[in-house]
């Protein structure tokens, strides 16, 4: 069962060029889109790329007051890049092609609070700050987070729209984004030896089940100017 949703494109400040909120339970997600000219794409210098422009980047905050806590806001670690990573994966395949859209876009989610799967959660913020900036993406993209309660190969039971308790103590965190048509990004934390090929199978298809039903939520924002 996925829990209350809320999605709400634009309609916070004129000065943005997008944005997006989504709400998922307790699992609150504020987007905001900036565009740009080709010449504000990002120049990637490293081992592995020289020279190399980026023109979509998405990133995201996981700020101490999302869970309840106290802590400097600022600076990143491992975790919020490979959240931010992951929900860019998710994006990244909708993005139109520069011959269509030549601007330079920049996403940056921020986790007002969270009770599970935050990055999914910015996956479909961003959509929603993406459709209010008129970026023409091939469609939307949802995400959810599927768990597993796991005792043996035959006795388990599968979670959809896990929560922080649901993630601590359970064996499997399974992130799934995608459109209506398939998967863009997948992501699995796993706290068991292996996950048999048949619960994988099973996760996936309860993990569109959900993916439809959020896109039917998000697909409301959509302009009317938009096909």
């Amino acid at each position: 069962e996925v829990r209350p949703l809320f999605a709400q494109a634009g309609g916070v400040s004129p000065v943005l060029h997008g944005s997006g909120i989504f709400y998922r339970g307790e699992t609150h997600i504020f987007s905001a889109l900036t565009l740009g000219g080709p010449d504000d794409s990002q120049i990637l210098d490293s081992i592995e790329e020289n020279g190399t422009k980026k023109n979509f980047m998405h990133h995201y905050n996981f700020p101490p007051y999302s869970v309840g806590e106290t802590g400097r806001v600022g600076g990143q670690n491992r975790r919020m890049i490979g959240h931010g990573a992951l929900a860019e994966k998710a994006l990244a395949a909708v993005i139109p092609e520069k011959t269509v859209f030549p601007y330079t876009i920049r996403l940056v989610s921020e986790t007002f609070a969270s009770n599970g799967s935050s990055s999914m959660g910015s996956v479909c913020a961003s959509t929603l700050a993406l459709m209010d900036g008129g970026v023409p993406i091939l469609r939307p993209v949802a995400g959810i987070a599927s768990g597993l309660m796991m005792e043996t190969h035959d006795t388990y039971q599968l979670i959809t729209d896990i929560q922080g308790p649901e993630d601590e103590h359970g064996d499997m965190d399974f992130k799934v984004a995608g459109t209506r048509n398939g998967i863009t990004a997948i992501q699995m934390d796993v706290k068991v030896d292996g996950v048999p090929v048949k619960i994988v199978g099973e996760a996936l298809l309860k993990a569109r089940m959900a993916r439809l039903q959020i896109l039917d939520v998000l697909e409301t924002e959509l302009p009317a100017s938009r096909p």
